[in-house]
């Protein structure tokens, strides 16, 4: 049968990750149509499946729009409250906060207990509506990207393979090899360096400017707009706000 052709094809099966039937509270879309300038406006949250060589395991991420920086991950062997939770953790712990969490109306992402820890944290809740993959569309990408440059490549034997390569690859070839178009042609870790240092830059002329302009009154004009140094922040992050 193989050597005529005739062989069938093997049939992937794909395991669902989300389940938005629930009781739990839903929240609007606060992002559609908005364009995202500073790093942590924004996170967006998303869990796919792993295959193993036996079973599957389930990994949840959080980025950063505006940067496409991972902020917090987990691979966890159940899609229980856990796996949601646990990245959550992560991310928050590394002094990053967003104004804004987006994700799908997935159980995981409308529990109390999450979204208690972002009320806490005072980050707003944004879901895209049910059935509208696009409406979380940059976490979408962010999945596929995992998936077609690593989990598809790779044969992982157990839980602790996976969770090593996925890790690596999140952390060290997603952060800091991968370049990105809308980064101009920057890692995740770059533009977050890189923009540090203009913010700060900024700060300096806004300031040089200020003091210029309280000495002489025909300084010039742009001084004012560059006082508080908003108008350097969004000539800086709104490269990072439209697609991968």
């Amino acid at each position: 049968m193989a050597k005529l052709g005739l062989q069938a094809k093997k049939v992937v099966r794909k395991r669902r990750t989300t389940n938005s039937q629930h009781p739990f509270p839903r929240y609007p879309n606060l992002v559609e149509g908005r364009h995202v300038f500073q790093p942590d406006e924004v996170w967006v949250a998303d869990i796919t499946y792993v295959r193993l060589k036996q079973g599957f395991v389930y990994l949840a991420v959080l980025m950063d729009v505006c940067t496409r920086a991972i902020r917090g991950w987990h691979l966890g062997q159940t899609l229980e409250q856990t796996l949601t939770m646990e990245a959550l953790l992560k991310a928050l712990s590394t002094q990053h906060c967003p104004q804004i969490h987006h994700s799908d109306q997935g159980v995981q992402y409308a529990a109390t207990d999450y979204t208690e820890l972002l009320q806490e944290q005072g980050i707003r809740i944004s879901m895209a509506h049910v059935g509208k993959p696009t409406e979380n569309g940059f976490a979408e990408r962010l999945m596929r990207t995992i998936k077609e440059e690593e989990v598809d490549l790779s044969d992982y034997e157990d839980y602790d393979q996976a969770y090593q390569q996925i890790g690596q690859f999140l952390e060290d070839v997603y952060m800091r090899k991968r370049v990105h178009s809308s980064l101009n042609y920057l890692t995740p870790v770059e533009f977050e360096a890189r923009g540090i240092n203009l913010i700060a830059n900024a700060t300096f002329l806004s300031s040089f400017l200020g003091s210029l302009q309280h000495r002489c009154v025909s300084a010039p004009d742009f001084a004012q707009s560059t006082r508080t140094g908003k108008w350097n922040e969004c000539r800086i992050f709104s490269i990072g706000a439209y697609g991968f």
